[in-house]
């Protein structure tokens, strides 16, 4: 095993030793369920709590917009399907591109079952969305946007902030799966 060389730590890598540490209380004894009304659980709860804070300072966001999940997968379902049934009364219709992480485009086909239109954006030849494709997508019955922010498969960055831009001056809501580049991106991207 020791000469084995893994090249996708983008997708799942070693624990970090100082997340194991940190965690290691929680793996073994302070395990109550957060919900609890008893000690341990409390503790917990705490626990989250700090580390949603955490996160939020880093996302440079409330920690009540901060919402723990199983994973990329859970997350991208939750936000895409929740965004459209809550929405569904402005709109039908979802922008994505043909190269979206299959959470996304499997959300994007059950959407589609439900009635939803979905537009899946072609990419150039470095995995790029076009902006002005983008925006002639749009049409008055769009309700979201969904560009991953770094590609899982080809390491592309998107434009995302202008992306952003695109969606905030039509008044649509805009998600970007930004797993892949928590760790990759810094305030440049």
């Amino acid at each position: 095993m020791d000469n084995i060389k893994y090249f996708d730590h983008a997708a799942t890598t070693a624990l970090d030793e100082n997340v194991l540490k940190e965690m290691m209380p929680y793996l073994t004894r302070n395990f109550g369920n957060a919900s609890s009304i008893y000690s341990i659980g409390k503790q917990s709860k705490e626990a989250i709590m700090v580390a949603r804070m955490r996160v939020a300072a880093s996302l440079n966001c409330r920690a009540n917009e901060i919402y723990f999940t199983s994973g990329g997968t859970e997350s991208d379902n939750l936000a895409l399907k929740g965004i459209a049934m809550a929405n569904s009364n402005f709109g039908n219709h979802i922008i994505t591109t043909k190269i979206e992480h299959p959470a996304i485009l499997n959300s994007c086909r059950a959407l589609e079952n439900l009635g939803y239109r979905v537009t899946y954006l072609n990419v150039d030849n470095l995995g790029r969305v076009n902006l002005n494709e983008l925006e002639k997508a749009i049409t008055r019955k769009t309700i979201l946007i969904s560009v991953m922010f770094a590609n899982n498969e080809i390491g592309t960055i998107e434009p995302i902030r202008q992306i952003g831009n695109i969606a905030k001056k039509h008044n649509i809501i805009f998600h970007t799966d930004s797993v892949q580049a928590i760790r990759k991106c810094s305030n440049k991207c």
